[in-house]
């Protein structure tokens, strides 16, 4: 087998180019199509021990906690989490480079892009953490992760649109303002559902009434959907980008 030396000329060429659209629509679609995956196997497979409730009254979804902690199903979500959330770390320090760049005199909005950032990692590692971690083996610990995961997901939906409105404001853009209306709408909406399904889950432990369960089931769903179709509004705010894996130019080998 011949061998190329390491100085070849095509050492500086790119590795992997990937453009970002295509990016953010396989990040979106891996969690998109395992829950799908886990809550109709849970229906078919598992349906008695998926929709059971403390107080045994009629319910007839599953939870995305019941249906995450049976089997395989558990293994179907870690696995699409697992290669989910290498990319969604990647989109926040991208986000970060974006707004430093958009507000690089302006000390507020870079305080403001920081704590995003890091919201952005705290959503993440929530979700790492209620993933890898089921209701049915340490509750306590999925809660926790279910809280962090919730909690910074609406402080970083609510951050992001902060700053998009200051982006939308001083842009003639059609795609920033596409993208704020959108991330609005959405964040408006996820606050919405939050509610509706912590009131039907206080109402439910309350009362244990039937079918009151599955109306929070519905709920949940849509919380994480409207989610992830926020985070898809990176496909236009970085839809003419592309992510690169090349190897350093001469001189910047460590």
């Amino acid at each position: 087998m011949q061998q190329v030396p390491y100085g070849s000329v095509d050492r500086d060429k790119p590795l992997i180019r990937v453009p970002f659209t295509r990016l953010a629509v396989i990040t979106v679609c891996l969690p998109l199509l395992g829950l799908i995956t886990c809550v109709v196997l849970s229906l078919l497979k598992h349906y008695d021990a998926a929709t059971y409730t403390h107080c045994q009254v009629s319910n007839y979804l599953p939870s995305i906690s019941a249906a995450i902690s049976l089997t395989p199903e558990r293994y179907i979500w870690r696995f699409s989490i697992g290669l989910h959330s290498a990319p969604r770390f990647m989109v926040a320090a991208a986000y970060l480079s974006f707004y430093r760049g958009r507000f690089s005199k302006r000390l507020s909005e870079q305080l403001l892009s920081v704590l995003t950032f890091l919201l952005a990692l705290s959503e993440n590692v929530g979700l790492l953490l209620l993933t890898y971690v089921s209701s049915t083996e340490t509750y306590s610990v999925h809660k926790s992760g279910f809280i962090i995961f919730i909690g910074s997901s609406l402080c970083h939906m609510l951050c992001t649109c902060r700053l998009w409105s200051l982006i939308e404001r001083h842009s003639l853009s059609a795609e920033d303002m596409m993208s704020y209306r959108h991330k609005r709408r959405l964040f408006l909406f996820n606050v919405c559902l939050c509610l509706l399904a912590l009131y039907f889950y206080r109402r439910h432990n309350t009362y244990c009434e039937p079918g009151i369960y599955t109306f929070f089931a519905v709920c949940e769903y849509l919380v994480v959907l409207s989610n992830m179709a926020f985070h898809m509004t990176a496909y236009w705010d970085f839809g003419g980008k592309e992510v690169m894996v090349a190897t350093p130019p001469e001189g910047k080998r460590f």
